[in-house]
């Protein structure tokens, strides 16, 4: 297709000279270029006031242990989990000081997405390398994000452990480099794979390929993260400094004695006003999960009252809520506060900025970035109007790194909540047993948290 963009269309000396005379003809323009060129836009578009109403109180409120803190990496959504099953073992045992262990879920999803990524490759060597599809595949093997139902997969497969028997490593908490190294050898695998099928290699030969590549970067895993342990004892002193131990536990042994959640009873819930995902219905995505013949990832997708009715039930229940957002947008990171009043960028910048949700979506300005956790709510007459926000940013930010969102933000970048089906309508049970529309892998909502 030729291109329409020419030379009659760039930028002309004229229209140059009208865009420097329209700047320059209100003084405040360049008051307020001084102001952010010293302090920033954040600083200068922050309206203290609307600041100052996030406060961190709530009529409902959830006792959790301490912040944990995922440092530089993407394991938000593994955090986000972790957090809500450590509740469980709080109420259980009495145990408030206590975290499971994030490197041994990162340990199984990494090795789960790289036999799903190979595997996704050997379904597609009929696409072309560089068609959307492979190109697709071939952008972000293996990222640090995910979603619920591909940390139930982890679950129900591996169990988790407490944090003491399989601790952070340096990679764990640093993973960029890893990261850069075992992408850089899947697309290896990959680039293999495809040119043996090229060769004329049959299918089932190219599955036994996989496997001795598979061994590899099992290997390699160990390297940047440890072995994860097959039998543990579990020790510890109650809050009454009572102590008890269990002997001879495995992952999966663990889960049964200190959980007390079934993950099949819970549902992920969204909101994406968008033409093409009418709400009442559920939807999936192609292409994006971690365990070959685990669960789907599955939405139920709803407007957005009853995506905070649903929230607000489980919370009023004492049941955090696990969630996915748009985290980096309107945020006062030092506050730990979410909330688009906070700042009126358009004023400063003297421009109209006023995107839809619909839009946001459509035109590519939002999506899932972040996942973090509800442990309360602040009801009026009823009505919440802030979110108390449990995060994995460590406790140099927000209240002790708890964050507070306001209603309106989550109106607007709020985009799931993790629910028991107990809390949905009779309709959206019965919605749940349609079959999901299948949603394109470079769908906003095909993005991990």
């Amino acid at each position: 297709m030729a291109t329409t963009l020419t030379e009659a269309n760039a930028i002309s000396r004229d229209a140059l000279a009208r865009f420097q005379a329209q700047f320059r003809e209100k003084p405040e323009h360049r008051v307020v270029m001084n102001a952010i060129l010293k302090n920033g836009i954040g600083a200068v578009a922050l309206d203290h006031e609307a600041a100052n109403r996030m406060t961190h109180t709530f009529s409902h409120e959830i006792e959790t242990g301490p912040i944990t803190n995922q440092k530089q990496s993407g394991r938000c959504w593994l955090f986000a989990g972790l957090n809500v099953l450590r509740v469980d073992i709080a109420r259980k045992i009495d145990l408030k000081e206590f975290q499971l262990s994030q490197s041994y879920m990162m340990f199984w999803d990494k090795l789960e997405k790289a036999n799903y990524f190979l595997e996704s490759i050997l379904d597609t060597v009929q696409e072309p390398a560089n068609g959307r599809l492979v190109s697709w595949l071939l952008s972000g093997p293996l990222q640090d994000g995910g979603q619920w139902d591909m940390f139930v997969n982890l679950v129900n497969k591996y169990g988790v452990v407490p944090q003491s028997v399989m601790p952070e490593s340096f990679h764990s908490s640093q993973s960029m480099m890893m990261n850069r190294i075992l992408t850089g050898k899947l697309r290896e695998d990959a680039s293999r794979l495809r040119q043996a099928h090229t060769s004329g290699r049959p299918l089932s030969a190219l599955h036994a390929d996989k496997d001795v590549m598979m061994a590899d970067f099992y290997q390699m895993l160990c390297h940047f993260l440890g072995e994860p342990p097959e039998h543990f004892d579990f020790e510890y002193r109650d809050e009454k400094k009572v102590y008890h131990a269990e002997r001879d536990l495995t992952p999966k042994s663990f889960y049964s004695r200190f959980i007390d959640r079934n993950l099949e009873d819970y549902v992920s819930v969204i909101n994406a006003p968008t033409e093409d995902k009418p709400f009442n219905h559920p939807y999936t995505v192609q292409y994006l999960g971690n365990v070959v013949g685990g669960r789907d990832v599955l939405y139920l997708n709803v407007d957005i009252k009853t995506l905070r009715d649903l929230a607000v039930a489980q919370l009023k229940d004492n049941e955090p809520v696990w969630f996915g957002c748009d985290v980096g947008k309107m945020m006062d990171r030092e506050r730990g506060s979410l909330d688009p009043e906070q700042y009126n960028f358009a004023a400063a910048l003297d421009v109209e900025l006023d995107m839809s949700k619909t839009d946001r979506l459509d035109y590519g300005d939002s999506l899932m970035t972040h996942a973090m956790v509800f442990m309360g709510v602040n009801l009026v007459d009823g009505e919440p109007n802030r979110w108390k926000v449990e995060n994995s940013w460590g406790t140099e930010t927000g209240n002790k790194g708890y964050y507070v969102m306001s209603q309106r933000w989550f109106d607007e970048y709020m985009y799931q909540v993790v629910v028991h089906k107990k809390y949905l309508s009779a309709d959206l049970v019965q919605a749940l047993s349609e079959t999901p529309k299948q949603l394109a892998p470079w769908d906003p909502m095909g993005s991990l948290a």
